[in-house]
């Protein structure tokens, strides 16, 4: 039996997963890093503390399940996307901690590209709305912030990228400085036609393209490692994946209008577009989906701020339940006409509206209404947001939508759930494998090396839910939802 390691790096922490021969996974160890948010609200993660944990699982994951080193085929690595730091080719130490992708640092850098009148141009070569949420105004702020990176990239010996990056240059000893097309797209400096660093987005944000890692496929042949010693001989990294499109390929969405969605604190929709990138007008984003066996393929996505947060809040700050265990059956005993509303517009809402100044609101309660349809409100505030990105992906894409994969923790909920499913009026499967990324980055890295094959997408393990609402009340409910929303636009 050969096996897979499957490393999913991501915002809380860093996963280890063993796969078997079939795809399945069999073991899982995990470790925290601590999250620095400084003073002025920047988000920081360090990077030396990352990497040992890499180091940590890895050897907890061997001893747990038995697996001798000698019989671990290669590894797969997922990781959080826009996250980004820089470091130095020499000593190999870094210039201050990475940057988080939830830190907006790089602000003023995008104003300054804006004011010169190139935000649209940032978009059309890279598929995204200019903004310091990806890699590159973190990456730009480094370089006009920090003096011993300056140095650096004077000497010709700064480094930077994404996680995934360091962490293939740290596991390969500084033999390999490369990326996949998913990370690097993510990024705002590759081009989304090329599949290389765009020369003209580089220039604006001052990175030099020569300071990026090589970007590969994602199933690609990434180094060697055999993670300072734990492993008796070195094995391959041949997968790499942003976590989220591990996910996509986890889920098999391998086809043109195939989409997951991604219930966390934050919602991430994306839909499999194909070979041909297309550019949303109406603020989504245009990615690779990955570039597996040769084939490059794209996607569209959406992303939501406020899903498992708002329950989060309802616990926390509403006291209306203890944990979110207790949703469902408090939604499913709400009155069935009442007609309450939540738009957790708590900093401004998102595509497809884009009003920034939005404010949060409850509307529509009766006498009635009490904590059963205010958790009710919560759970479908979800789904409505979610099913907001769904409609303009099938509009923009040209692509009916024929299902849904779901994972994320408020993938548990059955209320969530069956709701998403009426108004969607598509199939709902929601994972049972909640390391749905991880598990992505090393099926990658098993179709590189001839470990898997499509087979390996059969027999997943899902709830499903099919629609059980009329097409009237599925208007009625969604015209509601609008009618909200409206009212927040109204301000």
């Amino acid at each position: 039996m050969k096996y897979i390691i499957a490393l999913d790096q991501s915002t809380q922490g860093t996963k280890a997963m063993l796969l078997d021969e079939a795809g399945n996974r069999l073991q899982r160890v995990s470790k925290s890093h601590e999250q620095i948010i400084l003073d002025n609200g920047f988000v920081e993660h360090n990077p030396e503390e990352i990497y040992a944990n890499v180091i940590d699982v890895v050897r907890q994951l061997l001893e747990v399940s038995g697996v001798k080193s000698c019989d671990i085929a290669g590894v797969g690595i997922s990781n959080q996307r826009e996250t980004a730091l820089a470091w130095d080719r020499n000593t190999g130490k870094s210039f201050g901690n990475a940057v988080v992708w939830q830190c907006g640092r790089g602000e003023a850098i995008c104003q300054r590209i804006a004011a010169a009148g190139h935000a649209d141009a940032v978009q059309e070569k890279t598929g995204l709305r200019l903004s310091p949420y990806f890699s590159a105004g973190k990456i730009a702020w480094i370089l006009e912030n920090r003096e011993d990176a300056k140095a650096a990239a004077a000497a010709g010996t700064f480094m930077c990228g994404t996680m995934d990056s360091y962490l293939v240059w740290r596991l390969t000893g500084g033999k390999s400085f490369k990326t996949d097309v998913s990370n690097a797209s993510r990024t705002q400096l590759m081009n989304l036609k090329s599949l290389s660093w765009d020369e003209d987005v580089c220039s604006w944000y001052g990175i030099k393209p020569e300071m990026l890692p090589e970007i590969s496929d994602s199933d690609c042949l990434f180094g060697m490692t055999d993670f300072e010693g734990v492993l008796e001989a070195s094995v391959p990294i041949h997968g790499v994946l942003g976590d989220s499109h591990a996910a996509l390929f986890g889920h098999g969405c391998r086809k043109p209008g195939q989409m997951k969605t991604t219930y966390g604190t934050g919602s991430s929709i994306m839909m499999n577009i194909g070979e041909t990138p297309v550019l949303s007008k109406k603020g989504l984003v245009t990615s690779l989906a990955w570039k597996i066996g040769g084939k490059a393929e794209y996607v569209l996505e959406g992303n939501i701020n406020y899903t498992g947060a708002v329950m989060t809040w309802a616990i926390k700050d509403l006291g209306l339940l203890e944990n979110a265990g207790q949703a469902d059956a408090m939604a499913f005993a709400a009155a069935e006409n009442d007609t309450t509303y939540i738009v957790p517009a708590f900093t401004g809402l998102g595509a497809p509206y884009w009003d920034t100044e939005a404010k949060a609101m409850i509307y529509g309660m009766g006498r009635q209404t009490g904590k059963n349809e205010l958790v009710r409100a919560v759970d479908e505030c979800i789904a409505y947001q979610v099913a907001d990105i769904v409609y303009l992906m099938q509009e923009e894409s040209g692509f009916p939508v024929a299902e849904v994969r779901a994972d994320g923790g408020a993938s548990r909920g059955e209320f969530l759930m069956q709701f998403q499913s009426d108004l969607l009026n598509a199939p709902v499967y929601a994972a049972e494998n909640e390391e749905i990324s991880g598990t992505g980055a090393g099926l990658a890295a098993g179709f590189g090396l001839g470990l898997y094959d499509a087979s390996v997408f059969e027999d997943r393990e899902y709830r499903s839910y099919v629609t059980k609402m009329s097409d009237e009340r599925r208007r009625e409910k969604y015209d509601g939802w609008k009618d909200a929303v409206r009212r927040v636009l109204l301000k």
